[in-house]
């Protein structure tokens, strides 16, 4: 386990839950599949040594009002530390996943929290006030997906339309409402700020950083759509310090943060919970290693013990941010 060195001179005399409590849903662990990573769930189960309840939640795939067939080839390419997608939301349209899909999952597994996309506020509604009416356990509004050219990016980069779209979903459902934000914009907090009046429950933080990667034989994108989201651990410092400034907004008032971007060790997952995150969302790091959610399930409890802390709560949002002396190169 590459966790950092634990106080071994304090250990628990009891055994630490790593069950907690997210948007009002009690969740076996603090870990979170997302969206985009799992397919819609059933992907995983074919993988032998996974099981659903290594997972706290599962994050359903983007889904939109009607069926896309997404964006032109090529979707994916491997970058140094980390992967661009531009998949473009493919997916076979609420209907399809409400209908055909949800009845397939195990609901006494783990949770499923539905992905919500849209190019206009009416679809976001439409697709929400669906999903609603089903099973699923939560809904994430996807305000922030830098891949698609209509709604996505420009909705989740104006702190005042993300907020208009989270009080629009808001009307219509009372299931637990967590919106994505978008680390390509100029002022996170704000937009969490208002996202939490307009009502969100929860905050997912964050989704891709925008990248491009290039062909020099034909001085063209690589990618099919021009540029994409770039995920993975290079973007890990990114998205720490976002989680980190969106819980200065969020933790007094509350409200929960799943913390995501680059997490790829049981280190990177306590960092994200001691920056403010009730819970890590995992994605890139699932492709090359599918049974990361038992190493980091263990990895946590063995902190957590060593720590004399009975519950990952303990640990949420305890860092020391004190002036450091400066020194070394600038």
């Amino acid at each position: 386990m590459d966790a950092p060195v634990a106080d071994r001179s304090r250990p628990s005399s009891l055994s630490p839950s790593l069950a907690v409590r997210f948007c009002g849903l009690e969740l076996a662990s603090p870990i979170v599949l997302l969206s985009g990573c799992v397919g819609f769930g059933e992907e995983y189960t074919r993988v032998e040594g996974f099981s659903n309840r290594d997972a706290g939640a599962i994050v359903l795939k983007g889904t939109t009002g009607q069926p896309r067939l997404g964006n032109a080839p090529h979707r994916v390419y491997e970058t140094p530390a980390g992967m661009l997608n531009a998949i473009g939301l493919q997916n076979p349209g609420v209907d399809a996943v409400v209908e055909r899909i949800l009845p397939t999952l195990d609901f006494s597994e783990t949770r499923f929290i539905a992905n919500v996309c849209g190019s206009t506020i009416e679809e976001y509604v439409e697709v929400t006030r669906r999903f609603d009416q089903s099973r699923i356990d939560a809904i994430e509004i996807n305000i922030s997906c830098p891949n698609i050219k209509q709604g996505g990016v420009q909705f989740g980069n104006v702190p005042e339309m993300s907020a208009r779209v989270v009080e629009a979903c808001r009307r219509v459902t009372s299931k637990p409402l967590i919106t994505k934000l978008s680390p390509n914009q100029a002022d996170i907090r704000e937009n969490a700020r208002l996202c939490i009046e307009a009502g969100t429950d929860g905050l997912a933080v964050i989704n891709t950083v925008t990248g491009m990667a290039l062909d020099l034989a034909t001085r063209r994108p690589l990618l099919g759509n021009g540029q994409g989201g770039l995920s993975g651990p290079a973007i890990k410092p990114i998205a720490l310090l976002k989680v980190r400034e969106v819980y200065e907004i969020a933790g007094p008032k509350g409200i929960p943060i799943i913390g995501q971007g680059g997490i790829a060790s049981v280190q990177d997952a306590l960092e994200f919970i001691v920056a403010g995150a009730s819970t890590v969302g995992l994605g890139t790091a699932l492709f090359y290693d599918p049974l990361l959610c038992q190493t980091v399930n263990s990895g946590l409890a063995q902190y957590l013990g060593w720590h004399g802390l009975n519950s990952i709560a303990e640990l949420v949002g305890t860092l020391d941010m004190g002036v450091r002396s400066p020194g070394g190169a600038c």
